[in-house]
C-alpha cells in the first residue's frame, strides 16, 4: 500500500480544511464548526453566518504530513460554499502561502476567489512575509490596509480590525504588535462604546499558550488594557493548527485549525512544526468542535470531538 497516496485519501475524507462559522446573536459571537454547521437543518441551529475563519492553508507544502494541501484547502472551500446561508465574508488569518513563492500566492488567490461571499479578509502569517517586507503578500492583499496589514471595518454592528503580529519577530520568538500599531488600534477603539461587540484577528496567539515555542504575544497585556471597557470582545488566531481557547473575563480567544497540517500539542515535542502520523492514526489527531450559544449571558460551550 503506498503511504503518501493513503493519506492523501484519508486527508480528503477527514476534512482536515474545516474552518469555524461565527454568527451574531443578542450581540455576541458564537462560533460553530464549519463541517457542522454545513449539514442539512443546521441553519437554525447556528442562525446567519456572520463570517467563517480559514487558517494556515500553506499552499506550496508537500511533505508527508500532507502532500496535497491545496486539496485540503479546496474541501474548505467547498464546505463554505455548501453553507445553507452564506456568510458575509472570510477572514483567512495568515500563512496562506508556505514559503511566499509568487507561484504559492497565484494558486492561493485564484482559488480563495471561488469562495462565495462579497469579501475575503486576511492577515499575514510568517509563512507569507520571508522576505522581510511580505512584497507577494502586501501585492496582493494589502489593499484593505493601504499596504499596512493593519486595519478596521464594521459589519452588522460589530468592529472587526485586523492585526499584523508576524514582522517583528524572530523565529522561535514572541509575537508583537509593536508600538505604531498599539497607538492606531487605541484611536480606532477611543470612539467606540463599551457595549459594541468587538473581533480582532491576528496570525500568531495575542496570549499565552506556550511561550517556549513563541506561541504567545509579548505586548499582551498592552493589548488586554485597551480592550478592558468592552463587554464583547472576540480574538481570533492561527499559527498553532490546533483550536485552543481561552477566556479572560470579557475576552474570548480562539485559535483555529490550519487546513494545511497537525502541529503536536504545546511541550508534547521538542520543537513545533508539522506533525506526521500514520493514515489510521490520523483519524485522532483530527477532530470537529461544536459550540453552542447555551445563553445569551454565559460564555461559549465548546465541544471538541475525533474523527477516530
Amino acid at each position: 500500500m503506498d503511504y503518501d497516496t493513503t493519506r492523501r485519501g484519508a486527508l480528503k475524507c477527514l476534512g482536515v480544511g474545516t474552518g469555524t462559522v461565527f454568527a451574531l446573536s443578542g450581540g455576541v459571537l458564537g462560533g460553530f464548526d464549519l463541517a457542522q454547521a454545513a449539514q442539512p437543518g443546521a441553519g437554525a441551529m447556528v442562525g446567519a453566518p456572520l463570517f467563517v475563519q480559514l487558517s494556515d492553508s500553506h499552499i506550496g507544502f508537500n511533505k508527508a504530513a500532507n502532500p496535497d494541501v491545496a486539496g485540503a484547502f479546496q474541501r474548505a472551500i467547498g464546505l463554505v460554499n455548501a453553507l445553507p446561508e452564506p456568510p458575509a465574508f472570510v477572514l483567512h488569518t495568515g500563512d496562506i502561502t508556505h514559503l511566499s513563492k509568487a507561484a504559492e500566492f497565484d494558486q492561493a488567490e485564484q482559488m480563495m476567489k471561488q469562495l462565495k461571499v462579497a469579501e475575503i479578509h486576511t492577515t499575514p502569517g510568517e509563512h507569507d512575509v520571508t522576505d522581510g517586507v511580505g512584497a507577494e503578500y502586501f501585492n496582493r492583499f494589502g489593499a484593505a490596509s493601504k499596504g499596512k496589514g493593519y486595519y478596521s471595518f464594521d459589519h452588522k454592528g460589530v468592529h472587526l480590525v485586523g492585526l499584523v503580529n508576524v514582522m517583528q519577530f524572530k523565529p522561535g520568538g514572541l509575537a508583537s504588535l509593536g508600538q505604531d500599531q498599539l497607538a492606531w488600534l487605541k484611536d480606532d477603539l477611543a470612539g467606540r462604546p463599551a457595549s459594541q461587540p468587538i473581533a480582532l484577528f491576528a496570525h500568531m496567539p495575542m496570549w499565552s499558550v506556550y511561550d517556549p515555542w513563541g506561541w504567545g504575544s509579548s505586548d499582551h497585556d498592552q493589548l488586554m488594557a485597551l480592550l478592558a471597557r468592552f463587554g464583547s470582545v472576540t480574538v481570533l488566531n492561527g499559527h498553532i493548527h490546533q483550536i485552543v481557547s481561552k477566556v479572560d473575563g470579557h475576552v474570548t480567544f480562539h485559535t483555529a485549525r490550519a487546513t494545511a497540517y497537525p502541529q503536536p500539542a504545546p511541550g508534547a515535542a521538542p520543537a513545533p512544526g508539522p506533525l506526521t502520523v500514520p493514515a489510521d492514526q490520523l483519524p485522532r489527531m483530527i477532530g470537529v468542535t461544536s459550540v453552542r450559544l447555551a445563553s445569551l449571558h454565559k460564555p461559549l460551550q465548546l465541544a471538541d470531538t475525533t474523527l477516530a
